[in-house]
């Protein structure tokens, strides 16, 4: 039910302008339950003065019969993730905005973020054509058969005057030996260490 009327207001706040919300976390304890809401944009979900917030968390509360505590986590880094990169190609795409633009401004952006590689696919009525076709563009890499890889996906659907245009987004984040890596050296407060390669002679 929590995760339910959570993605109810993610629903709500994209209709009237774009949320950013890229992950809905909840932990369940004893006493009360948390929910985490990742975001990039965090001014539209606590509107003005927190009231958003409190209404939210009263109406989770009142659903729920249990104490809230209601958290709004800010990304540094919206390109990193695929569900924000689309539902941003799938807003400009309404907007009327040219796709091949839309798709290379899109690649530049998450490319700068420090990715290993993203891919980007378009289905639908592609500039107000008649018939509808896919068009796909990459930079980097993107390996789909390998269980190593965290591999980010997100989907999102643009709704134009000519007809309904999904938008498919894949970003690879790097192997997930390395993410734990970073993390465990992070909390101990040291920079990660790299293997070194054997040189050729």
């Amino acid at each position: 039910m929590v995760r339910a009327r959570a993605e109810e207001l993610h629903r709500r706040a994209a209709d009237a302008e774009f949320a950013g919300i890229a992950r809905i976390e909840i932990e369940r304890t004893r006493d009360q339950v948390i929910v985490k809401l990742h975001t990039a944009r965090p001014g539209i979900i606590i509107g003005r003065k927190g009231q958003e917030v409190d209404r939210l968390k009263a109406e989770l509360e009142d659903l729920t019969g249990r104490r809230m505590d209601l958290k709004i986590v800010e990304l540094n880094t919206p390109q990193r993730s695929a569900l924000l990169v689309a539902e941003d190609v799938a807003q400009q795409l309404a907007k009327r905005g040219s796709f091949r633009r839309v798709i290379k401004r899109s690649l530049d952006q998450v490319m700068e973020a420090g990715v290993y590689g993203v891919k980007i696919e378009l289905a639908g009525r592609l500039g107000g054509a008649e018939m509808s076709r896919t068009e796909k563009a990459n930079r980097g890499s993107i390996p789909l058969s390998t269980l190593r890889k965290h591999i980010d996906y997100g989907y999102a659907i643009a709704r134009t005057t000519t007809g309904v245009i999904g938008v498919k987004v894949w970003i690879d984040l790097g192997d997930y030996s390395e993410e734990a890596a970073d993390g465990a050296y992070a909390q101990a407060g040291q920079a990660p260490q790299r293997t070194k390669r054997p040189r050729k002679r």
